[in-house]
């Protein structure tokens, strides 16, 4: 018999942690507040997605967002929600959103300190056939004492204050570092609380797996080509990588994290811009508190002028998002996009 009772007294709830994170900094609890805001944005997410098709959610909405895709219906309600929620919170003051072509200016009765970059559905191309999707976010602070503008979100990826995501799939998840590790909740339903399940995650050095959209093979970069036919085709006798791709960029990333291997999303010469670098750095600051190499030290040390640009290498490849254990890195390099530049070592 054991004496662990099937109920936890003394769990560590999501709100639970982001109090006694703000506590330990000696905030103001204004990142408190608009953490808050963002889980209760989730939570509606979340229980939008679940009752999506008895609530006439499936289908598209009739227009294509910033980045070109097709805007769902899901996607319009789960923008809104985000919106609303971190508006409300009384601690933001600029909203940027996969959604919407131009930032959101908070109204300034409702301003505070905090940039949010956030992609509301990420995945929503597979939310009608129920495959996992997921929320993305990244907080930064405004740096400026000018009014607020697009450009206090135009800051460089090292200067996330906190970063995240929310993956809705057969329970919903959320994953979030405050910059001090990683650590992932689980939504339990019956309380309408995140718990924490796992603390500190780290990537593990050595996958099997690796994973991109193979279906524009026929317009990857030479770099491109080579490495993934480097992990398919092994010239030293190990076995080959195993192919895995869901097509969320959280879905596909969380794998990754969780069973090891390599996540890619290059650019070609159907899309030579590639696609938005919005949704990176929230995954990237992750996969950096983990100990990982490429995407901190590229997307961390690049400041672009645009959310609408990929980073180049100067071997004539691009890339928009990857995960790569220290062990699978495909070695150095020189990033650049319009005269900006950043080594990769």
């Amino acid at each position: 018999m054991t004496d662990r009772s099937p109920f936890e007294t003394d769990m560590l709830t999501l709100t639970r942690y982001v109090m006694e994170k703000g506590r330990q900094a000696k905030g103001t609890g204004e990142l408190t507040q608009l953490l808050n805001s963002m889980l209760t944005a989730i939570k509606a997410i979340s229980s939008a997605v679940r009752k999506a098709g008895l609530a006439h959610l499936y289908g598209i909405a009739g227009s294509v967002n910033v980045t070109g895709d097709e805007v769902k219906k899901l996607d319009v309600l789960s923008n809104s929600l985000v919106i609303n929620m971190l508006q409300s919170s009384y601690s933001t003051c600029v909203l940027v959103s996969e959604e919407n072509k131009d930032a959101i200016i908070t109204a300034k009765e409702k301003r505070g300190k905090y940039v949010v970059c956030f992609d509301p559905l990420d995945g929503s191309s597979n939310i009608d056939c129920l495959a996992s999707i997921g929320t993305i976010f990244a907080i930064y602070r405004k740096t400026s004492e000018d009014e607020p503008s697009e450009k206090d979100a135009l800051q460089c990826g090292r200067n996330i204050v906190a970063a995240g995501y929310a993956l809705y799939g057969s329970a919903t998840l959320v994953a979030l570092s405050t910059g001090q590790g990683v650590d992932l909740f689980m939504l339990d339903p019956a309380l309408g609380e995140f718990v924490l399940v796992e603390k500190d995650v780290k990537i593990k050095k050595k996958g099997k797996i690796y994973s991109l959209n193979e279906g524009y093979a026929k317009y990857f970069d030479a770099a491109t080509t080579e490495y993934v036919q480097q992990k398919k085709f092994p010239e030293d006798g190990s076995a080959p990588y195993g192919a895995r791709y869901v097509g969320s960029m959280v879905a596909d990333v969380h794998r990754t994290l969780v069973y090891g291997g390599i996540f890619l999303y290059p650019a070609n010469q159907k899309s030579p811009k590639g696609k938005v670098i919005l949704p990176c750095p929230p995954d990237v600051h992750r996969v950096r508190e983990e100990g990982s190499s490429l995407p901190s030290r590229l997307l961390f040390g690049y400041c672009t002028a645009s959310w609408h640009v990929c980073v180049k290498t100067g071997r004539g490849g691009k890339i928009q998002g990857a995960v790569f254990p220290l062990s699978e890195s495909p070695g150095c390099g020189r990033f650049e996009e319009g005269g900006k530049q950043a080594d990769v070592m």
